[in-house]
């Protein structure tokens, strides 16, 4: 249970957070304006402070990229179209494996996931339950209510199946293979994320339009992405950089130990 009924959420944002990352990198389109140009937006105010002066699209994407990868922790705040339905997520990660948040996509419900190092334990909603349990008799759907609802499963981190369900919690692997690279995208402006400012810059490749909003101050972290068109459109926002995860065990009376009760 704990692998079928969340590993495809986790597959789904965390090749986003990928895609994401690599903004740039892999995209191949280009746009009218120079991508070397370090001249500032037409329309900026005159005499206006640039945050990064001198530092063109392409440099500071790449500078992005570098500061993200080298974060020890940080919070993913997704919403996504996909073709399972339209997911939404919000996890904080750490290299040391560090894990808590909720995901949900569609109708199916939504499961809230923590791992503290080598265990994790998965909560299911109701709703959640229920969809996975979809077609089995009656007295088999509500015995798993019965026994599940509001109790967290626990899971050894290292088993095969939870391997796969929790390969969101790996920040050290969801980053691995973002690199800085080549890019065509420009800076167009600047904006606010939260209460952070930001340096606008936008890209397009075909019928996809990506739009990065990277930190003005401070280090240049990666705050916001979009993308419309394409096959999973939505957007993600970054935060919590080097913040501790706050991933707690949860109280003994509220968690459910199947190796255990597969033993009796």
């Amino acid at each position: 249970m704990q692998a079928t009924a969340s590993a495809r959420h986790r597959r789904t944002a965390a090749t986003a957070l990928a895609v994401a990352l690599a903004f740039g990198g892999t995209a191949c389109g280009s746009l009218d304006a120079d991508p070397t140009s370090t001249k500032s937006p037409a329309g900026a105010a005159a005499g206006k402070s640039e945050a990064f002066p001198g530092l063109s699209g392409p440099d500071l994407v790449n500078r992005a990229v570098t500061a993200t990868k080298a974060a020890t922790s940080l919070t993913l705040d997704v919403t996504l179209k996909t073709a399972d339905g339209p997911l939404k997520g919000y996890m904080a990660i750490s290299k040391k494996g560090d894990c808590a948040g909720t995901l949900s996509v569609g109708s199916d419900g939504t499961a809230e996931l923590i791992k503290t190092g080598d265990t994790a334990y998965l909560r299911f909603d109701e709703a959640l339950l229920k969809s996975q349990n979809k077609g089995a008799p009656a007295e088999e759907q509500k015995a798993v209510l019965d026994m599940m609802k509001g109790r967290w499963v626990k899971t050894d981190a290292s088993d095969a199946e939870a391997r796969d369900s929790l390969e969101l919690c790996d920040l050290n692997k969801l980053l691995a293979d973002v690199e800085a690279n080549d890019t065509a995208a420009r800076r167009v402006g600047e904006a606010t994320v939260g209460d952070r400012k930001a340096v606008k810059l936008t890209e397009s490749d075909g019928k996809e339009t990506y739009t990065m909003y990277v930190a003005a101050e401070g280090e240049p972290y990666l705050l916001k992405f979009e993308q419309v068109g394409g096959e999973e459109p939505g957007t993600m926002t970054f935060s919590g950089f080097d913040r501790p995860v706050p991933a707690k065990k949860p109280a003994a009376k509220d968690i459910l130990d199947l190796d255990k009760l597969g033993k009796q």
